[in-house]
């Protein structure tokens, strides 16, 4: 995971816990839509790394 997708999951949490507790459901919500963001983020990145993994294998497998 990259930093920065790191620290958009945190900002995303802080920001929604900071909307629960004064109320401030669009804060609230930005903070959801910012902490999945982030997440989809990572899923696309872990999910490149391993079809680049299972390409490296297929290719060695040949020689």
């Amino acid at each position: 995971m990259a930093t920065g997708d790191k620290i958009d999951k945190v900002t995303g949490k802080a920001k929604e816990g900071l909307g629960k507790a004064t109320d401030d459901q669009d804060l609230q919500n930005e903070g959801r839509t910012q902490h999945g963001v982030a997440k989809a983020k990572d899923a696309v990145k872990d999910a490149a790394g391993k079809v680049k993994d299972a390409a490296r294998d297929m290719t060695n497998r040949d020689r």
